[in-house]
């Protein structure tokens, strides 16, 4: 984790937003119509909002585990699904659009947010 005043607020805060994705993924679904490509945007833009705050939490030569991890949970949620989930169902199409949100995720924090945490901490300081 990179130097943060309140790492262990962080630390907590990262455990409830992963705690939140779990809760959301293994929960029965709506009976309501097919949400298609929706879907597929939704976990797209969920693993990159995952990825971009962890990336904002750890070192660039630490992105590498954020990109396992988050793999690892997203193809683990999707087995979950299948195995032992009500009104749910597992699909690889779910996992490839995780792990497309993975990489624009951790691709924005090479790029730019990389790191908004300790800035965070210090625009907060300031204030």
């Amino acid at each position: 984790m990179l130097p943060l005043a309140h790492a262990r607020v962080w630390l907590a805060a990262s455990v409830l937003v992963v705690v939140a994705v779990i809760v959301a993924s293994l929960t029965p679904g709506s009976q309501g119509p097919d949400m298609g490509q929706l879907d597929k945007l939704g976990h797209l833009l969920a693993y990159a909002g995952l990825a971009v705050w962890f990336g904002g939490l750890l070192a660039r030569g630490r992105y590498w585990a954020v990109a396992v991890g988050l793999a690892l949970l997203g193809i683990g949620l999707e087995v979950l699904q299948e195995l032992v989930a009500t009104n749910r169902t597992g699909d690889p199409r779910d996992v490839l659009a995780n792990l497309a949100g993975i990489g624009a995720g951790l691709g924005l924090s090479w790029w730019r947010t990389g790191g908004w945490a300790p800035r965070m901490e210090a625009w907060l300081k300031r204030n």
